[in-house]
C-alpha cells in the first residue's frame, strides 16, 4: 500500500492501514515531515528537480542498506505492518515509482489540493494500470468524471476488461481490482460533526442516500428499562470521568466503551449509557414544492410592515361594515363608497346625514396613514432585493441555534448538513473570501464576519442563547481560545472542537470536562473520522461511514456474504461475534441496481432491517454490517499471520 499526502490524513490512514490491516504501507511526504505531523504549507514547484535528482541517486544506489529512501525503512522489507517512509517536494513520476507504485496493490492521494491528486492519479494510472486507486477531491463533480475516467484507463489498459490485471504468482487476484474510488474527508466527517453538535448524543451516517442513525441513552434509573431500539451498539463508559485516564479511546479498558456488546453484557452492565440503532430509514433534505404567496410576501418586509398592513386592513374592514349599517347600502357598495372615501376621490358627503359624514373623515385619515406605510413597503423590498446576495446578519430574537466557527472545507460540508437536519446555525469566519460564504448566502444563513479572537463577534453570533458551538478552523489555538471565550459567556455551552494533534486534543477534553463538569465537550479529529473509509476504499471495501462512540469508532460497510465463512451458510445471530462484528440489514437489490447512479432514479439499495436471527446468509447476499476496525480487519482484510505463512 502507498499512501501519499501532506497532513494528519496520511499518518493516520497509514497508521491504520499498518497498525489495524498489517499492511506494508509506502508513505509518501513532503520533505522534513517523515517524522513531523502537523502539515506543510506548500513548497515552490523549483524544488522538483531536487526532488527527481535525490531519488534517482537513491533508485540508482539499490536504497544502499535500505536507508536510502530519503529517510525511510528499508524499501524490500516484507514484514507485514511495516512502514516505508519516502520524502518528495512534488509527486511526480520519478517519486511514485521510486515509492513503489509500479508493484503496489492500492495507493491513496490524500493531499489537500485537489489538482496534485489527480495529476499524480493519471501519472499512477498510466505506470500501474492495475492499481487501486483513492483520491481525497472536495469537488464532487470532478470526482465523478475522474472516477470515471481512471477507470475507463484501466479498462482499456487490461483490453477492455475492468480490473483484469493480472496478478503475481500466488497472489490474491482480488487484490488487484483496479478500481478508482474517490471519498471526501469533509463528507466523511460532516455528518458526525454535525449530529454532535446538535444533541451531542446523535450519530448519523448517510451515503448514497442510506442514512443510519444511532442516539445515546442515558443509563436507566431503578426500575426503569431502556429502551433497546433496533439493536444496541455500543455501552459507554462506566462513570463520566473515566477513571482509566483514556477518556473513551481503546486504551480505556474495562471502564471504557464497549463496542457491539452481546445480549448478556447487556443486561448486566448497570450505570452505563448505551448506543442504540433508533431509527433507520432515509431522510434525504425535503426539497420545496413551490414558494406561496405568504411566504414570498413574508420574505419580502418585516414583521412590523406585516403588522401595519394588517391593521390597515382591519380598518378598512371596519368602516366598510360601519357604512353599511349608517347607510342602509349593500355591502359591496357601501365597501367600494369606503375605498372611494380612503383615496379621496369621492364627493364630499355634504348634506348627508352625520354618521355618514364622519365615516368619510375617518376614511380620510386611514388613507393618510396607508400612504406612508406604502412607502416604506416599496423602500424595504427594493432593500431586500439589493440585499438579497448579501450576507444575512443573525436575528434579533434569534436563540437555540448553532454557531459553526469556519466554513472551509469541513466547515461548509457540516453547514449544507445542519441546514438538511433543519437546524438553525450562525457562522463565524474572519476571510470574506472563504468557500463556504457562498453557500451561507444561497442558504440565507446568518454570518458575522470576524476574528472570533476580538470582543464582541461571538457575542455578535449570539453565542449567550446558542445551544451548540463547532469549533471547525484549520488552527487549534482558534478552535481553542473560541471555546474558553464562549465557555466564560455561557459555561453550559455544549462546545465541539475540531482538533489537530490526538494529545493535545486529549489533553484539552479532559481538562475541559474537569472545568465544565455540566456541559458537553467533544473533540473530533476529521481524519480520525475519515481514515477508515479511506483504508477500507484502499482494501477494495465499500466503507458506508462511521459513528464515533467518545473516543472510538464504530465502522458500517456493505459486505458480500460469498468468500466469507464467518458469514456464509450460518444463521444472523451465530454469524454475530460480539465486540467484532453485527449483520444490521440485507440488501436485496440486484447488482445492477447498486451500480446505478442515485440520481438516475434507478437505483436501490433496498434494505431489510427486521432480519429474524435465524435468517441463513447465502453466497449471493449482500448485508449491511456494524463492525470495530478490527474487527472489519479480521472479516475482510487480509490477514498478515496468514500473508507471513505464504
Amino acid at each position: 500500500m502507498v499512501v501519499a499526502g501532506d497532513d494528519a490524513l496520511a499518518q493516520r490512514l497509514a497508521a491504520e492501514l499498518r497498525g489495524v490491516y498489517g499492511e506494508r504501507v509506502t508513505l509518501v511526504v513532503p520533505p522534513a515531515q517523515g517524522g513531523v505531523r502537523p502539515p506543510v504549507v506548500g513548497r515552490p514547484r523549483g524544488t522538483a528537480l531536487l526532488d527527481r535528482v535525490s531519488a534517482a541517486v537513491n533508485r540508482a544506489s539499490g536504497n544502499g542498506n535500505g536507508n536510502g529512501n530519503a529517510g525511510g525503512t528499508g524499501a524490500d522489507d516484507e514484514t507485514p505492518g511495516s512502514e516505508r517512509v519516502v520524502e518528495a517536494a512534488e509527486l511526480t513520476e520519478v517519486a511514485l515509482a521510486h515509492a513503489g507504485v509500479e508493484r503496489a496493490t492500492a495507493l491513496a492521494l490524500v493531499y489537500d489540493d485537489d489538482e496534485t491528486n489527480i495529476r499524480a492519479a493519471l501519472t499512477a494510472r498510466r505506470l500501474n494500470p492495475r492499481i487501486r486507486l483513492v483520491l481525497r477531491l472536495y469537488n464532487r463533480r470532478l470526482g465523478q468524471h475522474i472516477e470515471a475516467l481512471l477507470d475507463q484507463a484501466s479498462a482499456l489498459a487490461a483490453g477492455g476488461t475492468p480490473g483484469a490485471g493480472a496478478s503475481p504468482a500466488g497472489g490474491n487476484t482480488d487484490a488487484y481490482d483496479a478500481s478508482t474510488t474517490v471519498l471526501s474527508d469533509a463528507d466523511t466527517a460532516a455528518p458526525a460533526l454535525a449530529a454532535t453538535a446538535v444533541a451531542g448524543t446523535s450519530k448519523v451516517v448517510q451515503t448514497d442516500g442510506l442514512m443510519l442513525r444511532a442516539v445515546e441513552r442515558p443509563p436507566p434509573g431503578p426500575g426503569e428499562v431502556t429502551d433497546p431500539g433496533l439493536c444496541t451498539l455500543a455501552l459507554l463508559s462506566a462513570t463520566t470521568n473515566d477513571p482509566a485516564g483514556a477518556d473513551g479511546s481503546e486504551s480505556s479498558g474495562a471502564q471504557g466503551p464497549q463496542l457491539l456488546p452481546d445480549e448478556r453484557a447487556v443486561a448486566a452492565a448497570t450505570g452505563r449509557g448505551t448506543v442504540v440503532l433508533e431509527n433507520v430509514s432515509y431522510s434525504g433534505p425535503e426539497l420545496n414544492a413551490g414558494r406561496g404567496v405568504v411566504p414570498w410576501f413574508g420574505s419580502l418586509l418585516s414583521r412590523r410592515l406585516r403588522w401595519s398592513f394588517v391593521g390597515l386592513v382591519a380598518c378598512v374592514v371596519g368602516l366598510a361594515v360601519a357604512s353599511m349599517l349608517v347607510t342602509g347600502e349593500h355591502p359591496l357598495q357601501a365597501t367600494y363608497l369606503t375605498l372611494l372615501d380612503l383615496f379621496a376621490i369621492n364627493d364630499p358627503a355634504i348634506g348627508r346625514p352625520i354618521g355618514r359624514q364622519i365615516l368619510q373623515l375617518c376614511s380620510g385619515l386611514v388613507g393618510l396613514l396607508l400612504l406612508p406605510v406604502l412607502l416604506a413597503a416599496v423602500l424595504e423590498a427594493l432593500g431586500t432585493f439589493r440585499s438579497g446576495t448579501a450576507l444575512r446578519k443573525p436575528p434579533r430574537g434569534l436563540s437555540g441555534h448553532v454557531v459553526l466557527l469556519g466554513v472551509g472545507k469541513i466547515g461548509t460540508r457540516v453547514l449544507a448538513r445542519l441546514r438538511e437536519l433543519r437546524i438553525p446555525v450562525v457562522c463565524v469566519e474572519a476571510d470574506p473570501e472563504a468557500r463556504g460564504l457562498a453557500l451561507a448566502r444561497s442558504l440565507r444563513v446568518p454570518v458575522v464576519l470576524g476574528d472570533v479572537t476580538q470582543e464582541g463577534v461571538l457575542e455578535a453570533a449570539k453565542i449567550h442563547r446558542a445551544h451548540a458551538l463547532l469549533a471547525l478552523t484549520s488552527a487549534d489555538t482558534m478552535n481553542l481560545e473560541a471555546v474558553l471565550s464562549a465557555r466564560t459567556l455561557k459555561p453550559d455551552l455544549r462546545v465541539v472542537l475540531r482538533l489537530y494533534d490526538d494529545d493535545f486534543a486529549t489533553a484539552v477534553y479532559r481538562t475541559l470536562r474537569a472545568a465544565h463538569p455540566g456541559a458537553l465537550t467533544r473533540s473530533r479529529s476529521v481524519s480520525h473520522l475519515a481514515a477508515p473509509a479511506f483504508a477500507g476504499a484502499m482494501l477494495g471495501r465499500q466503507i458506508l461511514g462511521s459513528i464515533p462512540v467518545e473516543r472510538r469508532v464504530l465502522l458500517f460497510a456493505a459486505v458480500d456474504v460469498g468468500g466469507h465463512p464467518q458469514l456464509e451458510g450460518r444463521t444472523v445471530g451465530e454469524a454475530f461475534r460480539a465486540g467484532a462484528w453485527r449483520v444490521l440489514a440485507l440488501d436485496t437489490a440486484t447488482p445492477e441496481e447498486r451500480r446505478a447512479d442515485p440520481a438516475s432514479g434507478a437505483r436501490g439499495p433496498r434494505l431489510v432491517w427486521d432480519l429474524p436471527s435465524t435468517y441463513v446468509l447465502r453466497p449471493e447476499d449482500r448485508v449491511v454490517l456494524a463492525a470495530t476496525r478490527r474487527g472489519l480487519a479480521e472479516l475482510l482484510g487480509r490477514r498478515p499471520r496468514q500473508r507471513a505463512e505464504a
